[in-house]
């Protein structure tokens, strides 16, 4: 039996993972089961954590936009709504930067919620629909001269050939078709020449 030589893949897997456990506490940096079982854990977290900061970061957000809300006496949720009917698209990022570094600007936009709320108090129902004013440019057509119509005599049209079937030749399926687009009743129960001597009545 062949030999087998890994100790450099060996050693560079371990290695790699002891470098992921660089900083851990006792044993969890320096031996290999226990540091590897910890790194497993570990990256479960940082994943678990990933989606997690992006809720985290929208609550914080929300809190700060709530609290310069209150300083200006009225809610978040009115103070939403009112940005929504006055048409401000502002992303709640960028409003808590508002609200922590400006509050005066922040105070004009509380301004703008209410004027919009007390314009529009049935909400966006009593606005007015966006009409666009479209510009028809009307050339004058040039005169022609005027038609004369040709009367056509039509044609009666010619009798429709009726094609036999060999109803022989084809096959259970296409026969089952047949009878089902002739609208006869319990063909599905029926055999071959059964299906083919019911076809023969109808055609």
């Amino acid at each position: 039996m062949a030999r087998v030589k890994s100790s450099v893949a060996s050693r560079k897997r371990r290695k790699k993972i002891l470098k992921l456990a660089k900083g851990y506490f006792g044993s969890k940096r320096t031996l290999f089961r226990t540091a590897n079982e910890q790194v497993m854990r570990s990256l479960r977290y940082s994943y678990i954590g990933r989606k997690q900061r992006k809720r985290n970061f929208r609550k914080l957000w929300i809190q700060r936009i709530n609290a310069a809300c209150r300083l200006n006496e009225t809610k978040y949720s009115q103070f939403i709504y009112g940005l929504n009917l006055a048409d401000v698209e502002i992303n709640r990022k960028m409003l808590a930067d508002i609200a922590v570094n400006d509050p005066q600007g922040f105070a004009t936009l509380v301004e703008v919620s209410n004027e919009a709320i007390k314009a529009y108090p049935n909400g966006k129902a009593s606005k007015p629909a966006k009409v666009e004013k479209v510009k028809e440019v009307v050339k004058p057509a040039p005169k022609a001269a005027p038609k004369v119509e040709k009367k056509v005599e039509e044609k009666p049209a010619a009798p429709k050939k009726e094609t036999k079937v060999d109803l022989d030749g084809l096959t259970v399926a296409e026969l089952k078709e047949m009878a089902k687009d002739k609208g006869l009743t319990g063909y599905s129960a029926l055999k071959k020449a059964e299906l083919i001597t019911a076809l023969k009545e109808v055609l």
